[in-house]
This record gives structure tokens, C-alpha cells and sequence, in this order.
């Protein structure tokens, strides 16, 4: 019998067991190997959301210009809304829920709630997976390179100076201007 059907044990009926036309996916989400079936059009966004339950990555504007989606492939910054999933085949992803956990909090959080460097909080899972994209670049030496390396992630609310000094206080870097 064909590996992709299996018999209803209830009907005796052959059915398939995976999803028609689905495309498997072996990847690393937050350190724990994950093995799926995909549909070719979902997105990573998506994915995390809706089948991965992780809703820490929001949805904001669905077309890569807000950053609110945006997680770590590799150590790299990306919106995951613009991002398919079949593409992320044996690489390493990691979302705000992989940075770090209630009382383990990640630097970056920690220095997030330090510095009042949210308000409404929805930008900031995104704010903090491209703060640790921009670390892991190396780019940023002071407040005008954080600035403009975190300016695909918009916030709302205005508390970007305040983003900015928990950046700069993770990197070390004195708070300048």
C-alpha cells in the first residue's frame, strides 16, 4: 500500500494521510525539531499562528511593511508574513516564545520592561526578534545605526527613543544624544 494512505479503521475506507498536494517540512522552531505537511501557500506567519498555536509573532499589515511578524531564520531578521513556509526546509527558526521565558526573560526583554520600550505591546515581538537580528549582524554601534536598522518596525504608539536605549543597553553601547 502507497505510504500516503493509510485505512480508516472505522470504514475500512483508504484515505490519505497527509493533506493532498501538502509538501513536507523537517525545520528547528525554538531549538525542538518540528516535522510537518505544509500547504505550498502557507505562510510562516501563518504557520506559527494558526497551526503552531505561537501567537507572539502578530499579523499587522500582511505585506512585509510593519515588522510586527518579524522572527529569526538563521539568526537573521525576516517577516515571517512574507516568508512560505515549504521554504524553511532544514533551517533554524526562532520566534519571540524561543527568546526567552517568564522568569528566564532574554536580555532584550528584560531591557525592553527596563526602558518602558513598548506601550500597547504589539509591535513588540517583532521588535525584539529584529533587535536580536541586528545584534547578531554586528551593524549597530550607536543610536543613529540602531535607528536605521530598525526602521522596517514601526510602532504605533511612538516609543521608538525608548527602543532604541534598550537596544543600546544590550549592545553595551552608552546611550548617545
Amino acid at each position: 500500500m502507497n505510504e500516503a494512505v493509510t485505512l480508516d479503521r472505522a470504514s475500512g475506507a483508504r484515505v490519505a494521510s497527509e493533506p493532498i498536494g501538502s509538501i513536507p517540512l523537517a525545520f528547528t522552531l525554538n531549538g525542538e525539531a518540528r516535522h510537518l505537511h505544509v500547504s505550498p501557500w502557507t505562510t510562516l506567519l501563518d504557520l506559527l499562528r494558526d497551526t503552531l498555536d505561537l501567537t507572539g509573532s502578530k499579523k499587522g499589515c500582511d505585506h512585509g511593511q510593519c515588522g510586527a511578524c518579524t522572527v529569526l531564520i538563521d539568526g537573521k531578521r525576516m517577516n515571517s508574513c512574507l516568508k512560505l513556509a515549504v521554504t524553511l526546509d532544514g533551517h533554524d527558526v526562532t520566534t519571540i516564545e524561543g527568546l526567552g521565558q517568564p522568569g528566564d526573560l532574554h536580555p532584550l526583554q528584560a531591557a525592553f520592561i527596563e526602558h518602558d520600550a513598548f506601550q500597547c505591546g504589539y509591535c513588540t515581538p517583532g521588535q525584539i526578534c529584529s533587535a536580536q537580528g541586528l545584534i547578531n549582524e554586528g551593524h549597530a554601534k550607536n543610536r543613529e545605526d540602531v535607528r536605521e536598522q530598525m526602521s522596517g518596525n514601526l510602532c504605533r504608539c511612538g516609543a521608538y527613543p525608548n527602543i532604541a536605549d534598550a537596544v543600546l543597553e544590550v549592545l553595551g553601547t552608552e546611550k548617545s544624544e
